[in-house]
């Protein structure tokens, strides 16, 4: 060998010589290693066909529900007859409708459909519809400003995408929103 590999050869052992004295320096019996230094365990078949539930995250989350949250608020305006109509549904699932000419209706949507509507408001799709009208103007047709968690959407007639759609079909039946 030439004196040059015996210098890499030297050096090579140093770093190896360095890096396990500094491994080895560096941990003591009494600290713990940091949490996320632990490797996570590798799942076996039988445990990656059911994950335990302390390692898996819900479906999807479920909240409280609270009497006083406005889950979601939609507004209705236009049309040929002129309508203002205002529709609320609460966490609890009551909700009420107030008209532009001042009559008010109430009802009440069971744990499932408000389970439904909460799911159809904070899916990815609806995050992702425009928040202002795109399409071209329909004359005599609604306009809907629907509120959900500090996000505002406008829509109009003739535009619904598949997301807003879903929310749509989600909403209490007897609200008849466009209706006088």
């Amino acid at each position: 060998m030439t004196n040059g590999g015996n210098t890499r050869a030297g050096w090579g052992m140093a770093l190896v010589l360095a890096v396990a004295a500094g491994i080895s320096g560096c941990a003591t019996g009494d600290t713990p290693p940091p949490p996320s230094a632990a490797p996570p365990p590798a799942a076996s078949p039988s445990t990656a066909a059911s994950p335990s539930p302390a390692t898996s995250p819900p479906a999807s989350p479920q909240r409280a529900a609270d009497p006083d949250e406005v889950l979601v608020s939609v507004n209705v305006s236009g049309g040929f007859a002129g309508v203002s109509n205002e529709l609320r549904v609460h966490g609890d699932g009551r909700w009420t409708v107030r008209t532009g000419k001042g009559q008010e209706r109430t009802g009440r949507m069971t744990g499932a459909e408000v389970a439904r509507l909460r799911a159809s408001l904070e899916a990815p799709a609806y995050a992702r519809v425009p928040v202002r009208p795109t399409g071209p103007t329909v004359f005599d047709g609604f306009q809907y400003v629907i509120a959900h968690d500090h996000r505002v959407v406008v829509a109009a007639d003739g535009e619904r995408p598949d997301a807003l759609r879903r929310v749509f079909d989600a909403l209490p039946r007897d609200a008849r929103l466009t209706s006088t």
